[in-house]
């Protein structure tokens, strides 16, 4: 039979304590340039310090109001229901959880925010022109007379921006939501959201969150609360000219017992203005004691559904800085300059191993 001896291909502790020996040596002998690595990357890190800027962090953080159940209003707003009046009520699903997170990164809100007066040594700008300057881009355009005429005034707040205004927009929209915006719950199990604003500039971060948690709020309450708005404007409406026909009814009722003042009694056809006048007094009566009770849960609704976001805590100067400090930078630095040469000297040997 072909037996054919085995190769023991399992390596021994002496033998692997001799390969440990021969690497450590090896590196022992290259031990200048992995000190000389070191010592350009910690210059590196050192030097990666003074050009990084220092970064502020401001935070708020909010809870949303959502009262659902009805209490002891549940009955009225049923009763209202049957009679055919919507009071309003709910409408808040669309901020919840991920939903309004976006609301806080989209567009509108985030353009909307960025056009908010701010008061900036003596002179009121908006913060999409605080956000120019802070980057420099001011700078950047001056050689294009198109860009260099571009103005972001906060009067202009509400007028339409042209193309090109847009697409600087856009481009402060992008930056903002992936480089210095961040919303979450702190905590899964409550319903307290946090938002952070990041930026190299204290009082941008500052004035940001606030304006931003502003917009958002000021949206959401008149979101949450038009439907009920919109029926209290309605129940308003028909009240007052409930109102109206009844003074004119009772005006009516007046009028037909002046002409039938001393009226020869068997005359009864005479009368029948004044009945028919109070009959229309009797009905608006009636109709305009129930739009008030409608009109009054109305306005109930309504400030039911008003203060929707509750501010907990807001962002306090001085703010939270971030500062990439000079011992980190030169740690970090050679550290990873040392861990990068190691990591070439024996790649570079096992290949020329290999190639023997």
């Amino acid at each position: 039979m072909n037996n054919k001896p085995v190769e023991n291909e399992e390596i021994s502790l002496k033998e692997l304590l001799q390969k440990v020996k021969e690497w450590y040596s090896y590196l022992l002998f290259k031990w200048k340039l992995i000190v000389l690595a070191g010592i350009l990357g910690a210059g590196i890190g050192l030097t990666y310090t003074y050009f990084k800027k220092t970064i502020y962090t401001a935070t708020l953080s909010f809870a949303l109001e959502d009262d659902k159940g009805g209490g002891g209003l549940g009955g009225a707003f049923g009763l209202a229901s049957t009679l055919g009046f919507d009071l309003g009520g709910g409408g808040g699903s669309i901020f919840t959880g991920s939903n309004l997170n976006e609301l806080f990164k989209s567009r509108t809100m985030i353009s909307q925010t960025l056009m908010s007066p701010v008061i900036i040594d003596g002179k009121k700008k908006s913060l999409a022109e605080m956000y120019i300057g802070i980057n420099g881009w001011r700078e950047k355009w001056k050689n294009d007379p198109e860009l260099k005429a571009i103005q972001f005034l906060p009067e202009k707040a509400n007028s339409s921006f042209t193309r090109l205004q847009d697409s600087i927009m856009g481009i402060m929209h992008q930056n903002l939501i992936n480089t210095s915006l961040s919303i979450g719950q702190r905590d899964k199990k409550t319903s307290i959201v946090s938002m952070d604003i990041r930026s190299t500039n204290e009082m941008f971060s500052f004035y940001f969150c606030e304006a931003l948690a502003k917009e958002v709020g000021k949206f959401y309450v008149n979101t949450r609360s038009k439907k009920a708005r919109m029926n209290m404007e309605i129940l308003q409406r028909q009240t007052d000219s409930i109102r109206r026909e009844l003074n004119s009814a009772i005006t009516g009722v007046a009028v037909a017992n002046d002409n039938t003042f001393m009226l020869n009694p068997a005359l009864n056809v005479k009368k029948t203005p004044s009945v028919r006048r109070q009959v229309d007094v009797q009905a608006n009566t009636a109709l305009l004691t129930e739009l008030v009770k409608q009109s009054e849960l109305a306005k109930v609704t309504l400030r039911k559904e008003t203060p929707l976001i509750q501010v907990i805590d807001r962002p306090i100067l001085p703010l939270n800085k971030e500062r990439f400090g000079k011992l980190k930078g030169l740690i970090l630095g050679g550290g990873i300059a040392v861990f990068l040469t190691v990591l070439f000297l024996i790649f570079k040997r096992i290949i020329k191993e290999i190639s023997r």
